[in-house]
């Protein structure tokens, strides 16, 4: 597909991330998005007449000339959804960016991914946690995802970049500019391990509205969301309720009763909405995850002979991973429905062949 037309969709204003990719899938390709009569466009379902005259894709594919240049010039890279890089944990997500533009030296498909949100206004305790989780984290070839904003954000950056641990930040605006500005000397240093990512043209402004739409991908890309400090009203909270709404884990330290910039965390504990985190070292054990080990020897496994056919190929997909496998991983890569999925991994649950892991996550015993 053209890169013309890819990043021309980023410009077409009215058009959401769901639409667009309702309309490329019935279209057959992004070129015939813009190739379309709005005649076309309303016979596809949930798009409708009013929604398709208001696109002008004539502008949009103006203004993605411009955008090529500034594309070229800055060594930006343009990651579609269709592509192998994109976020495989994102593009589960519904509402995932059709586009995502990437700055930096980043693996977006990493075995392990951990967003860590909280207040701008970190405490020294809340600083703390945050140097003792990256620390922790180190061992297991983990990503770290932020949003490069004050408080806790910068904090994990800064921990990451100390200690060469791979770090993201994800931008509420284009990757012509950076807000905070103070924050520009960690976010240079972060493009030689991870990098800067927006699904923002350059151009946009840091407006209000962009920050809830940042944090979803925060949320969407990880595999868990780590709350270190919060208030009860603020992005943090609000990406941890992202996070739930995708069935991703969360996790949040509580904090002494009163301090304000712990009431959120002790909210999302207390109803629920996150696991508690005594430790650092809780997360890697609620997520299933082995530390790092080249000299273990490679073990020798016979499936049973007791498998059907379908779960001895659920078997051998798991067997071929060294990490737990999403269940919707499973059934693209099983081409099995989701209820005939289901049914195979309870039973096989319960032979003791397989364990199930938080998030729907799947490994081989």
């Amino acid at each position: 597909m053209s890169l013309l037309h890819k990043v021309a969709l980023s410009f077409v204003k009215n058009l959401g991330p769901v639409a667009a990719k309702s309309l490329i899938a019935y279209l057959g390709s992004v070129e015939e998005v813009f190739n379309a009569s709005p005649e076309k466009m309303t016979r596809i379902p949930g798009i409708g007449e009013k929604r398709a005259v208001k696109w002008d894709f004539d502008d949009a594919l103006r203004q993605a000339e411009r955008e090529l240049k500034f594309i070229e010039e800055h060594n930006i890279d343009v990651v579609f959804y269709t592509d192998t890089r994109y976020p495989k944990r994102l593009k589960n997500c519904h509402d995932s960016p059709v586009l995502l533009y990437a700055k930096g030296k980043m693996d977006l498909n990493p075995p392990h991914i951990i967003g860590i949100v909280g207040t701008r206004n970190a405490t020294d305790y809340g600083r703390q946690l945050c140097r003792q989780l990256v620390e922790e984290l180190q061992q297991y070839n983990v990503l770290i995802v932020s949003g490069l904003a004050h408080g806790i954000d910068v904090a994990a950056h800064k921990e990451c970049v100390k200690l060469n641990v791979p770090t993201i930040g994800v931008l509420g605006h284009g990757l012509d500019r950076l807000y905070p500005a103070q924050n520009r000397g960690t976010a240079d240093k972060m493009l030689e391990n991870g990098g800067l990512l927006s699904e923002y043209p350059s151009g946009t402004n840091p407006d209000r509205e962009n920050f809830p739409q940042r944090n979803r991908i925060v949320a969407g890309i990880a595999d868990a969301t780590v709350v270190i400090e919060a208030s009860i009203k603020g992005g943090a909270l609000i990406t941890a309720e992202i996070a739930n709404s995708y069935n991703r884990d969360v996790f949040a330290f509580p904090g002494r009763l009163g301090d304000e910039f712990s009431e959120g965390c002790n909210f999302l504990i207390r109803n629920n909405k996150a696991s508690l985190l005594t430790c650092p070292a809780d997360l890697a054990y609620s997520l299933g995850w082995e530390k790092n080990d080249v000299s273990k020897p490679v073990e020798q496994f016979m499936l049973p002979f007791d498998l059907s056919d379908d779960e001895r190929l659920i078997m051998d997909i798991l067997r071929q991973n060294n990490t737990p496998v999403a269940i919707d991983d499973l059934t693209l890569r099983a081409n099995m429905p989701m209820s005939q999925l289901a049914m195979n991994l309870l039973t096989m649950e319960m032979q003791g062949y397989i364990s199930s892991l938080p998030g729907k996550m799947y490994r081989a015993n």
